[in-house]
């Protein structure tokens, strides 16, 4: 019986094959799109499957209360570690202190390169579970012993063992290579880990002694593992009030400690107000969505076509029945027929999953490989096709196997125009959808340019930055600077302690006129040198930068128009900003100057309260350099790199361009409109291709009704209005259903911005006037093309 199901259904696609085709390639762009949709779903949701004990990791982060608004984050102060090994060593198996991640230089024999990891203690390679080559993680106890992974051991010493070989750090440490650990994959934390130094080394220095006892420095990372059977909650609560407990100063700021899970470290990134609030997570969400409804779409085309076809099939089944076919084995019948269109489609869409997959993995910045060994993916598979055959096929099945074989066979079987109306509704229901996705993006891409356009606060173009690695740097800014500009290729030069497209440090108990008592203040703060505010490009709203003509500026600051606000100051210049305790590490700085906002942290929040404070002791991590415009980008940059080889020829000359480096606050948001953009078309493109199939079958269902036409002195025109306006008219109803509905979802999806664009008329005409416009192309071809066919061949064919 299933063979003979099989070999009808078979006859029925070949027999109609253009309807065939319209539905097996719309199934197929519709279940490639779920496919490839799913395969990034489960490669976001796979995010650090590499770590086998990942449910037991995390990384210790804190609140901390500025007047009623709690910030999150996860840099902890020094001497939690004592605190949390000497009261609750039993909740954990292992707890490592780190570094920020960073950026070194590495020579050995002639060749220098960047590296890129960080400063632990010997447990972070059993948090992490690192597979070693060869080593093993106490080498890390050793100051002059380091890690290396697999791929940097390889660029470092080729194909030589690299163990035992001595390497040069920031032209400062000699370190002996003890341990090569296998590199962590892509789709993982830690996957750009060059290396791993020793903490001991790193907390030798002065500041960082310094912090043993200092609560109130937030300067370090810790990861931990919890001791088997322990509870994250449980930790979490026992550690909260540690901060308050050890340093009543802190108690103003109410911090909390808590334990944040690795599984939530990639998509569970945002806080607000001290609660979890998203993050890359409603990305996942929204195509998984995205990917249903462009399925639900393709399925729809299937049920329109079929349903569309029922007077050509009504005798078929009349028949069936009359010969003693019962209804349930007519359903088999159809619901055999979609099994084969969806197995056709599903080959199809693996086709085109394949071949698209590489620019799909550019775009996306994922390594998605197809998963061909894996049984779970078959199985799910299976199902996915059953599912699919079924939201396809159930409609057409139930309404065919319906038909009275009596009415059929004595020819008096007509559909009526009853029987069309759920095909209207699921036409409408097809573009409804589409025009909203449309909709959606258009905003989504405005709100993006909206924030891109913001006002910067200074000039991005034509500035680049170097970083600077290790204290061979420090004291050298002024002697750069004039080599610099001595040799043409740089106008201006300045240090920074931070990149000016970052906020890499931020500082509170600052204290000044009128501050009301227990109002906490927190900004953000950076070092700079003379020339900062003519190298970048800064605009001053009042006083001036920092000057070589007033040695007292080594004692002066600049603020942004945002902490003069937060200040309440009216006009600030020459009033004092105090920082630290009366009688342990007071210092009074001078208002020197107010800069317009600088966006350095993220381009879609408010801009924070900021400082900028002399760097007396030159100990910047960036020099800045504001290019010659009068000569090219190439010729500047070969002369930059010759003065600072003449004076560092031992470290890799490196820079960023400071307009890249801004871009790339958007990468990730342009990412996701760029797929979204994508997946939107496709679904228009689907709905499209269904319209194309309906507007055929009406065309070729009405060639008697257009050849009498035609004969009575009808037009082209006359028969293009007629055979269009159903359709228009369906779309418009899908545009006045998809507007506010859209509209409503992206208000409030807007919200969340704090500069945020309107959502403009413009779109909705651009989204009205594209439907309409696709609709009008597509039914036009079909409807032409009936209404110039010779009447005399439309009604000898009827």
């Amino acid at each position: 019986m299933i063979k003979n199901y099989i070999k009808i259904a078979w006859r029925n696609l070949l027999k109609y094959k253009a309807y065939s085709t319209i539905n097996i390639f719309g199934l197929a762009l519709g279940m490639a799109v779920t496919l490839m949709i799913g395969l990034w779903v489960v490669d976001e949701l796979n995010y650090n499957s590499y770590y086998k004990s990942r449910n037991r990791i995390a990384q210790v982060y804190q609140n901390i209360e500025y007047n009623g608004e709690v910030d999150t984050d996860n840099a902890i102060p020094r001497p939690l570690e004592f605190a949390l090994r000497e009261e609750f060593n039993d909740k954990f198996e292992d707890i490592s202190m780190a570094s920020w991640e960073g950026e070194r230089f590495m020579k050995v024999d002639a060749s220098t390169l960047v590296m890129n990891g960080y400063s632990v203690q010997p447990e972070f390679t059993d948090i992490i579970d690192l597979k070693f080559i060869s080593g093993q993680s106490e080498v890390l106890n050793n100051k002059n012993s380091l890690l290396l992974s697999k791929s940097a051991a390889t660029r470092l010493f080729g194909d030589k063992d690299p163990i035992g070989k001595m390497l040069t750090v920031d032209n400062e440490n000699q370190m002996i290579v003890a341990g090569v650990f296998e590199d962590i994959p892509k789709g993982n934390d830690f996957s750009s880990l060059d290396y791993l130094m020793p903490w001991s080394l790193y907390a030798d220095r002065e500041w960082i002694k310094n912090a043993s006892n200092q609560w109130g420095n937030d300067s370090f990372q810790m990861f931990v593992k919890l001791a088997d059977d322990v509870k994250i909650s449980e930790v979490s609560g026992l550690i909260a009030p540690l901060k308050k407990d050890q340093d009543p100063e802190q108690e103003k700021y109410n911090p909390e400690f808590f334990l944040w899970p690795m599984d939530s470290w990639h998509l569970y990134t945002s806080f607000e107000n001290g609660k979890q609030s998203g993050g890359p997570i409603e990305n996942v969400w929204l195509f998984s969505i995205i990917g249903f409804v462009v399925l639900a779409l393709a399925c729809i085309n299937f049920m329109n076509l079929s349903t569309a076809r029922s007077e050509k099939r009504a005798m078929e089944v009349g028949i069936r029945k009359a010969i003693g076919s019962s209804k349930n084995q007519l359903i088999k019948q159809f619901l055999s027929e979609s099994f084969l269109v969806v197995i056709f489609a599903f080959i199809l869409a693996v086709g085109l999953v394949l071949l698209f997959l590489s620019p799909f993995n550019e775009l996306s910045n994922k390594t998605i490989h197809f998963p061909w060994k894996s049984l779970s993916f078959w199985a799910t598979t299976l199902i996915f096709i059953m599912i699919t055959a079924l939201l396809s096929g159930a409609y057409p099945a139930l309404y065919l196997s319906s038909f009275r074989p009596v009415t059929v066979i004595k020819g008096t079987f007509k559909t009526g125009k009853m029987a069309a109306l759920p095909r209207k509704v699921l036409v409408v229901t097809q573009f409804s959808v589409s025009i909203a996705l449309i909709i959606g993006t258009l905003i989504v891409m405005s709100q993006i340019e909206f924030s891109k356009n913001r006002p910067i606060g200074y000039k991005t173009s034509g500035l680049i930055q170097i970083p600077l690695r290790g204290v061979s740097f420090w004291g050298k800014t002024d002697v750069m600077r004039n080599a610099f500009m001595a040799s043409g290729a740089v106008t201006e030069m300045a240090s920074s302690s931070s990149p000016s497209t970052e906020v890499w440090s931020t500082r509170s108990g600052f204290s000044w006129p009128g501050k009301p008592r227990d109002f906490q203040a927190d900004f953000s703060y950076s070092m700079v040198s003379y020339e900062y505010v003519e190298t970048l490009g800064l605009n001053l709203i009042s006083g001036r930068g920092f000057s070589r003509a007033y040695p007292s500026d080594s004692a002066a600051v600049l603020i942004n128009e945002s902490a003069a606000r937060f200040m309440n100051m009216q006009d600030p210049v020459g009033q004092t900003l105090a920082s630290g305790k009366i009688g342990v590490d007071y210092t009074e700085y001078k208002i020197i100057g107010v800069v317009k906002d600088v966006i350095a942290q993220s381009p879609y929040s408010p801009i924070k309260q900021a400082v900028y404070a002399f760097d007396k002791y030159q100990s910047a991590s960036y020099w800045n350099l504001r290019l010659n415009q009068n000569q090219s980008v190439q010729q500047n940059l070969a002369t930059i790199k010759e003065v600072y080889k003449n004076y560092f020829p031992d470290s890799p000359f490196s820079y960023d361009f400071v307009d890249q480096e801004y871009a790339k606050k958007f990468a990730e948001e342009e990412r996701i409109a760029s797929l979204a953009k994508i997946f939107t078309l496709l679904a228009m493109l689907i709905s499209c291709l269904g319209l194309f199939g309906l507007a055929s079958f009406v065309a070729e269902q009405r060639t008697k009704e257009i050849g009498v036409r035609k004969v009575l002195g009808a037009s082209v025109a006359n028969l293009w209005v007629l055979l269009s306006k159903d359709f228009v008219s369906l779309v418009v109803v899908a545009l006045l259903i998809a507007s506010p509905i859209a509209f409503y979802l992206m208000h409030q999806w807007i919200q969340k911005f704090a500069y945020r664009a309107d959502i403009s008329l413009w779109i909705f005409i651009v989204a009205a006037v594209g439907a309409l416009s696709l609709t009008l192309l597509i039914i036009s071809f079909q409807a032409i093309k009936a209404a110039i066919t010779n009447p005399v061949k439309s009604l000898r064919t009827e």
